[in-house]
């Protein structure tokens, strides 16, 4: 049995759960996206678990906080 984070999302599900676009995440997949990706025929899946790596490597505390790419 799969745990909650081992699930794979649809573009939908993702865009829903990090509050972008279906666009948003279609045009960083042809640029590059910042998180990996499953391509399962026609289909882009997404791992719960690398979107919350995501979401946390790139929490910011103010505009001007540069978070942990500055580092």
């Amino acid at each position: 049995m799969k745990t909650e984070t081992q699930r794979l999302l649809s573009t939908t599900q993702a865009a829903e759960f990090l509050g972008l676009s279906t666009r948003t995440l279609e045009a960083w997949r042809q640029r590059g996206s910042p998180f990996p990706y499953v391509k399962l025929g026609s289909r882009c899946l997404y791992r719960r678990a690398d979107l919350e790596v995501h979401l946390e490597a790139n929490l910011r505390r103010s505009t001007s906080d540069p978070g942990s790419e500055a580092a």
